[in-house]
């Protein structure tokens, strides 16, 4: 794939024949060229050429790509160092919201991820053909970025003379900034949405040396497949990682590429999350992306996104309802330290499908189903550590625990950090995994949270912080607090202030709690209205029910898998700290009660763990201060958390 469509000294460029310039752009593009687009180039053409003269020494580029998600800026003229990025919208005749921050949202992704634009300052123009005149006034929205400079068909000149009067950087390689490296960490609906146009893992993940390259990953699961199918094994794996890893990625990844309909190669694959927000989600944004791309329709679109990931139970109950194997050879779990235990699987299947006889947990019925296959068959388990959230959550210990009793002729592949405690609840390695035909490999962990690309340390910090080893959260805040912002406040209202200000074009931020945080009501924070997580999620600035609105707040349910640039943290009572240790409580009736079950204990944990690795770039915690008035928001029961997280370094707004 060509990075540009053209591009060429502004000499060349002014002294091109249109014409040729066209018939370049047309033969580079990937589409259909209808003749919207060819219109449209003939007008930039146009217009650029009246622009720019006298800026012989620039460098134009058109139709540059971002390889993360496939978008591409219209327009980009490279001079005296800096970089300037034109996006057109031919015949406006107003500078409208969503065009102002799509600019904004290619000059915050270059500086981001594009090695070459990192210390290059980026400059965003809007044209707007049609629009009035607006006197260009340059300002920085951050570090390094230019607030976007409106202008119509006739001022381009005037606001790029104005930024070149006053500012200018040592020279740049146009080839070399083309051909930069990108570094790009995809938000999981990006990269889904990547992997559905047919990318590469490669092209949406990281690759610098610090980051453990998700092919890797991708690589030793093919060389699994390849080996079960062609010697007729069964095997089941068990990828690791830390939060925000790339375990759905690398999932996502190899059911796209398993997915293979020709019954030939006896192949198909299926991506499972008993995840229900996130299957949502991504099933929306995938039906709405290929929606807008290809104008087929909304529900064709939902049910192609629908075959491909799927609710977890819709699978189980399929199976169930036959003893034939089904047509899956490879079955991607994700999230699979979640699955149920047998007892909550089997009260939900006499409950719920009439079935009082069932006696088996969720890890045992899946291999079951896997196992039906007489020649070859792959499970893949995508494991989170410490992400059990909800009663009757088995954790990995069932799927070994299963295997040892019911299958043990299956081939196992773990990784070599699969003794972490957060795994295997602190039982070792010889007793984890004796009883199994098992095998090490080590591309099978994901030890890097690409989730927070500005920093490698947040899941770190996170774990620390939970595990109440100050001294290492302190070191690890401070490696933190200029690229990874982490602030506390007393005031809600702040808190919305401070992420508003800190999300730039549209980067997404909302409210987050945990499902257990039922004293927060007071603040407006009402844990018990189920959010939709659709529209919360991929909705814009004008819906009532996204995220940006910060009327609705997303529990660990809504939340866990998917993530937001940046969020609130709201903390309640449920989760104390006394100077000591953490105490856990659950608001039943009219007051806290104890919590002493220590699998409950666990899940709380893991919910405020889950709430703290959320955010792509930073985060606020609210601590409120309670009510000596209200017997159930003393102050005190908050006093201790804010004072344990002040020890720990973090500053308060």
């Amino acid at each position: 794939m060509a990075r540009a469509y053209y591009d060429h000294s502004v000499g060349n460029f002014l002294h091109e024949d249109p014409n040729s310039i066209l018939g370049i752009l047309a033969a580079n593009n990937q589409f259909d060229l209808n003749d919207l687009q060819r219109n449209t180039w003939q007008f930039e053409i146009d217009i650029l050429k009246r622009s720019l003269m006298g800026l012989e020494d620039g460098y134009l580029i058109f139709e540059y790509t971002i390889p993360r998600i496939g978008r591409r800026i219209d327009n980009v003229l490279i001079i005296q160092g800096l970089v300037f990025l034109l996006e057109f919208k031919v015949g406006e005749h107003a500078f409208l919201r969503d065009g102002i921050y799509q600019v904004t949202d290619y000059a915050l992704d270059l500086k981001d991820f594009h090695k070459e634009s990192h210390q290059r300052t980026l400059v965003p123009i809007l044209v707007a053909t049609e629009a009035p005149d607006e006197r260009p006034t340059v300002s920085m929205l951050k570090e390094g970025i230019t607030n976007v400079l409106l202008c119509n068909q006739n001022n381009i000149r005037a606001a790029i003379d104005a930024v070149l009067h006053q500012m200018s950087d040592i020279p740049l390689d146009p080839i070399v900034w083309i051909n930069s490296i990108y570094m790009p960490t995809p938000t999981i609906i990006e990269a889904a949405q990547a992997l559905y146009h047919n990318h590469t893992v490669a092209d949406i993940s990281r690759n610098d040396a610090s980051a453990i390259n998700l092919s890797r990953t991708t690589k030793a699961i093919n060389q699994i497949i390849d080996y079960s199918k062609s010697h007729g094994k069964k095997s089941i794996c068990f990828i690791t990682g830390v939060p925000g890893a790339g375990k759905t990625l690398a999932g996502l990844n190899i059911a796209i590429e398993r997915q293979n309909t020709d019954a030939t190669k006896n192949e198909y694959s299926v991506f499972l999350s008993g995840n229900g927000p996130l299957v949502d989600v991504l099933q929306e944004a995938l039906a709405r992306d290929e929606h807008q791309r290809t104008g087929i329709s909304k529900t064709e679109a939902l049910r192609k996104s629908k075959e491909f990931i799927q609710i977890i139970h819709h699978f189980r109950d399929e199976a169930i309802s036959v003893n034939t194997p089904l047509i899956n050879k490879v079955a991607i779990f994700d999230e699979a330290q979640r699955a149920w235990t047998k007892e909550m699987l089997s009260d939900f299947m006499k409950r719920k499908k009439g079935k009082p006889n069932f006696n088996m947990s969720e890890p045992q019925f899946l291999i079951s189903i896997m196992d039906r296959n007489e020649d070859w068959a792959v499970i893949i388990c995508l494991i989170g550590g410490g992400q059990e959230i909800n009663t009757g959550e088995a954790g990995l210990l069932e799927w070994f625990d299963t295997l040892k009793a019911h299958y043990p002729k299956w081939d196992v592949y773990v990784s070599d950090q699969i003794s972490d405690s957060e795994y295997s609840q602190g039982i070792s390695v010889p007793e984890l995994l004796t009883g199994m035909n098992y095998h090490v490999a080590k591309d099978l962990h994901l030890a890097v949270s690409l989730r927070s690309f500005r920093s490698e340390n947040v899941a770190g910090f996170v774990k620390s912080l939970l595990d109440l080893d100050k001294e290492k959260t302190t070191a690890l805040y401070l490696t933190l607090k200029e690229d990874y912002p982490i602030v506390i406040t007393r005031d809600l209202e702040t808190a919305k202030k401070w992420v508003k200000n800190m999300a730039k074009g549209t980067q997404r931020y909302g409210i987050t709690a945990s499902s257990g945080a039922r004293r927060l009501k007071k603040y407006g924070v009402w844990v018990q209205s189920k959010v939709d997580a659709k529209n919360w999620f991929l909705n814009g600035f004008d819906d009532v029910r996204s995220s940006y609105f910060m009327e609705d707040t997303a529990t660990e349910f809504d939340i866990q898998g998917l993530e937001l640039d940046w969020t609130i943290i709201c903390w309640d009572a449920n989760f104390r700290y006394n100077g000591c240790e953490f105490e856990y409580y659950s608001f039943t009736g009219s007051a806290w009660h104890n919590i002493n079950n220590v699998k409950n204990r666990n899940y709380l944990k893991n919910a405020y763990r889950v709430l703290l690795t959320r955010a792509r770039q930073g985060f606020v915690i609210f601590v409120p201060e309670g009510d000596k008035n209200d017997e159930t928001r003393q102050p005190e029961f908050y006093d201790g958390i804010y004072r344990y997280l002040k020890e720990l370094g973090v500053k308060e707004i």
